[in-house]
């Protein structure tokens, strides 16, 4: 059993906005990962309905942001579309518990990409996610969010209690800004999972990603 204080620190996983032109939103990622440590970015497209973007969608978005990501030692995750993730060589995907279960993404990526799986606030399905080989879960949403619907509503204890019995990475996502990260870093969180908490901020993505990381890395 491992503390907080032997844990490696807190890193961000970057969310892409939902709806975005891929060339015209390069320059704007490029400028956020070059500003601080990033750890991952998950490619995360929604339709107006939020449903999952169409499979070309995917494809053009990653054709053009994953070599921007891999130049700078970034993983690169698909969300919520296992196939797209194995066909353009993704490093993984998250998947949801309504989205494709955990097995059968494992299946279809194979081996050695990496299958994250949100659990909302469930000890029980983050455990049953660990046991079945996931390589990180997910809790949220910690704070509101126009991200996405969110259908639980997670307190940092759960990342204490999950650092403190597992070595298993978590992830804090849901609505999650720098000025309310603090709390869930202090609590455990391996990665804080953000999206307009960077591409929204008053002062623009990388002034977003050099704050965090000041806060992860003080």
């Amino acid at each position: 059993m491992s503390t907080k204080d032997e844990r490696i620190p807190t890193r961000l996983y970057l969310i892409t906005p939902p709806r975005l032109d891929p060339a015209g939103f390069a320059d704007t990622l490029k400028a956020a990962l070059d500003a601080g440590d990033v750890a991952s970015l998950q490619l995360r497209l929604k339709t107006e309905a939020g449903d999952t973007a169409p499979a070309d969608e995917l494809r053009r978005a990653t054709e053009t942001l994953m070599p921007l990501a891999h130049a700078r030692d970034v993983a690169f995750i698909v969300n919520d579309s296992p196939e797209i993730a194995r066909e353009m060589g993704a490093d993984g995907v998250h998947v949801g518990q309504d989205d494709t279960p955990y097995k059968e993404a494992r299946k279809i990526v194979g081996p050695d990409a990496v299958v994250g799986v949100t659990c909302h606030n469930s000890r029980h399905l983050a455990m049953e996610a660990g046991e079945a080989g996931a390589d990180y879960v997910a809790f949220g949403a910690f704070h509101p969010t126009d991200t996405k619907v969110t259908h639980s509503r997670a307190e940092p204890e759960i990342l204490t209690w999950w650092s403190e019995l597992f070595e298993l990475p978590c992830v804090a996502i849901g609505g999650i800004t720098v000025a309310n990260a603090p709390p869930l870093i202090e609590a455990g969180a391996d990665f804080l999972a953000v999206s307009a908490g960077v591409w929204a901020h008053e002062k623009g993505p990388a002034e977003a990603v050099r704050l965090f990381n000041l806060l992860m890395n003080p």
